[in-house]
């Protein structure tokens, strides 16, 4: 085999936007991340429901279907 053929595989530290810090090892370094299982609203429940149902109807009255196709002769 080759010599150094395989990458470093060094400690590294993961930084989230929201203060957390995560040891690891990793071939990439030190790296920052923007949103982290401590701050992500789907593991901290805080997540916003959205009315999808008003959304729909939306979408569908203005690209529904106008009026059936003239059937051909």
């Amino acid at each position: 085999m080759k010599p150094d053929m395989h990458p470093v595989y060094a400690p590294s530290r993961i930084s989230c936007a929201c203060g957390n810090i995560v040891e690891t090892r990793s071939t990439r370094g030190s790296f920052t991340v923007e949103i982290c299982a401590n701050c992500h609203p789907f593991f901290t429940g805080k997540f916003k429901l959205m009315d999808t149902a008003g959304q729909v109807e939306r979408f569908r009255k203005k690209y529904g279907k106008k009026d059936a196709a003239a059937p051909k002769a």
